[in-house]
Formats: C-alpha cells, sequence, structure tokens
C-alpha cells in the first residue's frame, strides 16, 4: 500500500512541493530529463553526421524528423515511467522503463514508416534509436552511482517516521543505516500506547519517540517528514491503516506498509480483489521445473568458459601459493549443499596446513555471533592468502563444484556441516537451493554481516531468486570484489 505523488508528471510540471526533500528531488529529475534529452540528440547528430560523412544527401525532412525523435524521447520515457520518483534509486523498475519507452518508441516509428511507406525513418529505427536507448541506460547507470555516493555522505535522503513496536523500528534504522543508498532516514518513531506507558522514554538508538500509533499525522507534520513507514503490527489493522492514510493525504505524505510476510517481493506477490476485499496473492517459489533448469544449464555453461578463459591466472595463483608456503595449492572441505546432501567444496588454500587444528585454540577470539566463525585478523592466514581473499581470488576453483553441479553460481552462502547441525528450522530452509560462489550475501557486506543478517539476506534469496536476480548479483558481486569490501 503506498500513498503519495511523488510522481514525475507532478514535478516535471512545476508542482510546488511541501517538504525540503522534494527540491533535490525536482533537480535530480531534471536533471535525468536534460541528461536523457542529450542522449538523443547525441545518437541524432551522431547518426546524421556518418551519413554526411560517407556522402549521403539528407532532405531537410529527415533532419525534422531526427530532431522530432530527439523532442518524443524523453516524452515517450515519461509515458513509460521513466521519471516516477520511486522509480529512481534501486532496483530495476527504473531501467525497465527506459528500455520499455525506447522499445516502445522504435516500434511506433517502424510501424508509422511502414504504414506510410516512408523510408526516411529506417536510419533512425535501425541506430538512432538503439544508440539513444544504450546511452541513456549508461547516463541512467552513471547518474544512480553518483545519487548512491550523495546519499552515502547523508545527502539526499528521505525523512522518515517509523510506526511499530521496538524491535521492528530498531532493525529497520539498522538496515537503513547500512544500505543508505535506499535514500530513507528514520528521524522519529510512534510506538503501541503500553509501550509508552512501561518506559516514557525509550532508547531506540538515537531516534526519538515522538508519539503514540495515535499521534502519527501530528508528528509528521511537526517534524515534516516525507514518509511514514508502518512495520507489520496486530494493532494496526486494516481499519487503523485506512484512517492513517485518509490523515496524511493533505500532507501528500507517503505511506510504505512493512506487511507480515517478510523477504517475499517481486513476481510472486499480486494483489487480487476477492469479493470487494484487496487480498495479498502469494505464489510459491519454483525449485523444480523448466526456470531451474535454465538455471543449471546457464551455470554450467559460464562456469565453463570462466575455467577456459582463466586458467593460466588459476595455474599462476597456484604456483605462487606453493612458492610462498608450505602445503598443496588447493583446500577441500565438506559443505552442506542442496537439501542437507555434503560435498567437498574446493577453494585455493590461504591458510596454513594445520589451520583446523589450530581454530579450537581460537574460539575465544571469534568476532561474529551465531554459528560462524570469523576473526578480522586471523593469525592462521597467510600473506599471499589475505590478498586473494580480500578479492575473492580463493572462490574462483569452486567453478568446478558449479560444473560438477554441487553448486551455483549465485545461492546462499556454503555452510559447514557443524553450523547445519546447529540451524533451527527458519534457517534450514536455505538448503532448498544450491548453495552459490556469490549471493546477496556477497553484495551486501560480506564478512562484515552478522549472523542474522547474513541469514535473512539467504532466506531472502530462495524465496525470491530469478535467473535476473543472479545476473543483477553477478553484475554487483564484481565491484564489491574489486574493491576488496568486507572481505576477511
Amino acid at each position: 500500500m503506498r500513498v503519495g505523488t511523488g510522481e514525475s508528471a507532478v514535478v516535471l510540471l512545476g508542482a510546488v512541493p511541501r517538504r525540503s526533500s522534494s527540491i533535490w528531488t525536482r533537480a535530480y529529475l531534471r536533471l535525468l530529463l536534460y541528461g536523457d534529452t542529450v542522449c538523443a540528440l547525441l545518437a541524432c547528430v551522431c547518426v546524421l553526421g556518418v551519413r554526411l560523412l560517407a556522402g549521403v544527401f539528407i532532405p531537410w525532412a529527415e533532419f525534422l524528423l531526427g530532431f522530432g525523435l530527439v523532442i518524443a524521447w524523453p516524452i515517450t520515457l515519461m509515458m513509460g515511467g521513466a521519471y516516477r520518483q520511486r522509480a529512481n534509486g534501486e532496483g530495476t523498475e527504473e531501467f525497465k522503463a527506459v528500455f520499455n519507452g525506447g522499445v516502445g518508441l522504435m516500434a511506433a516509428v517502424a510501424i508509422m514508416a511502414y504504414a506510410t511507406q516512408t523510408a526516411i525513418a529506417r536510419s533512425f529505427v535501425m541506430a538512432m534509436l538503439p544508440l539513444a536507448l544504450l546511452a541513456t541506460l549508461y547516463y541512467r547507470y552513471k547518474m544512480r552511482k553518483r545519487l548512491h555516493r550523495r546519499r552515502a555522505v547523508g545527502e539526499y535522503m528521505r525523512q522518515v517516521i517509523a510506526v511499530g513496536h521496538r524491535e521492528s523500528v530498531l532493525d529497520l534504522v539498522v538496515q537503513f543505516r547500512r544500505q543508505p543508498y535506499h535514500g530513507m532516514r528514520v528521524v522519529g518513531a510512534c510506538l503501541p500506547e503500553h509501550a509508552m506507558d512501561l518506559d516514557p522514554d525509550p532508547d531506540l538508538d538515537g531516534i526519538p519517540v515522538l508519539g503514540s500509533f495515535g499521534d502519527v499525522a501530528s508528528v509528521v507534520e511537526r517534524e515534516q517528514a516525507d514518509a511514514v513507514a508502518v512495520l507489520a503490527c496486530p494493532e494496526l489493522d486494516g481499519a487503523a491503516l485506512r484512517r492513517l492514510a485518509w490523515s496524511l493525504e493533505t500532507s501528500r505524505t507517503d505511506l510504505f506498509v512493512a506487511p507480515a510476510l517478510l523477504d517475499v517481493s517481486g513476481p510472486r506477490i499480486s494483489i487480487r480483489p476477492v469479493a470487494g476485499m484487496p487480498l495479498l496473492h502469494v505464489e510459491h517459489p519454483e525449485f523444480d521445473g523448466t526456470k531451474q533448469l535454465v538455471k543449471t544449464v546457464f551455470d554450467r555453461l559460464v562456469a565453463g568458459a570462466a575455467l577456459l578463459l582463466l586458467a593460466l591466472p588459476l595455474l599462476a595463483i597456484a604456483l605462487v601459493i606453493r612458492l610462498t608456503s608450505q602445503g598443496p595449492a588447493l583446500f577441500y572441505q565438506t559443505r552442506v549443499g542442496k537439501g542437507g546432501k555434503d560435498f567437498r567444496v574446493v577453494k585455493f588454500r590461504t591458510m596454513v596446513v594445520d589451520a583446523e587444528r589450530l581454530k579450537d585454540t581460537l574460539l575465544g577470539a571469534n568476532e561474529l555471533d551465531g554459528v560462524l566463525f570469523k576473526i578480522r585478523n586471523d593469525p592462521r592466514i597467510t600473506r599471499v592468502g589475505a590478498f586473494l581473499r580480500k578479492y575473492s581470488l580463493d572462490e574462483l576453483p569452486q567453478l568446478l563444484n558449479v560444473l560438477r553441479g554441487e553448486m551455483s553460481l549465485v545461492g546462499p552462502r556454503p555452510p559447514l556441516p557443524e553450523e547445519v547441525a546447529a540451524y533451527g528450522i527458519d534457517v534450514r530452509r536455505r538448503l532448498v537451493v544450491k548453495p552459490g560462489m556469490t549471493g546477496l550475501w556477497q553484495v551486501s557486506g560480506r564478512s562484515d554481516l552478522t549472523w542474522e543478517e547474513s541469514v535473512r539476506l539467504d532466506l531472502r534469496y530462495v524465496e525470491n531468486w530469478s535467473l535476473i536476480l543472479d545476473l543483477q548479483i553477478l553484475w554487483k558481486t564484481w565491484s564489491v570484489v574489486t574493491r576488496g569490501e568486507g572481505a576477511y
């Protein structure tokens, strides 16, 4: 459920926003508008310039058509939703909107050219518009990275009032602080009445408690907040949420509601009206069938190609390991795969030979909670091993496990048998899919994550996996690994 009008049509038409965050939103959307137009203009000039250099005569009608398409380009993207506020900054919605808008304009021009038997539009359909689409997608990608950098230092943030129980609010605060690219900052909280009575001045990790559930509208008005995030709680039923939405209409404040069913999103969720009531329909994830077959074929083809391309670098790494420390270059360890089946994972050795024996003497120095064992400056790691771990080069031999079908390129982290023995019922859910060389845990903090955060990310992947999600994670893994963040 979402209430609010932070949509592009209102912003671009010059509506005056109430809150200061809408000022940078308008400026950001204007930059997108200008940049998209420039991309189309450059594509038009490039195509026309190449034709002129080739000695092709270009009639005035074709010049007019080209610059007409430049004007139509941002309009088409707007119609496709590329300037909606909620589409920019994260997720694939923005890129889908740009792609759909660009392809739609290509199709419209092609159909018009065919219907009128006009030949002058072919160069634009075959060259200009595809070039404009590629340039626009690249521009949007760079703008998104710029926005994320600004948000990482506290700029371009939306002020949020969190409504819910203490634990839920604290969890939301931690997640927003860990992932500032979402552009959300909790500036206040509203707790249930009984929580206020028990502790009139509770500590929510620096977030002030500004009222109870009945004070949300007045708190938003007083704090000039941009959004309200309602977390799952029994006190706020359908009628209470409806009244809250009504109270926020006049201030045009966005309302976000977290469903009780966590970690399920995307195409698995749809709202269907049944007997006059909007019911949330949740489809079951697909762990077998065509989608799994496609994923398996994709994994093995990519793993095989990567092994061929990286054969010489892999041999060089193995040679360096053998020359700098005693012991074999490869390290084999029993891990638990899909369905709880054991397999031997292969990695480059990054520790001394008797590392497993020394582990018992270092249990007291464990820096992670839960069942994981990690030490930031582990004395068992060799100098070459530290470098390999920083850039995840020690994981490359796992391509053999992927080729054998024991692992996937993307999936939950492959656990040790002793870790699985300590799993609860919920955590065992991560064993219904193959473990992966990378995953949401890899692109969201790696070893800097707590045990609970690592489990949450793995379960989120299990519930929402798709080939598109795998491709997104693989793309993000490259940037995370090259920066060497969170690895030890």
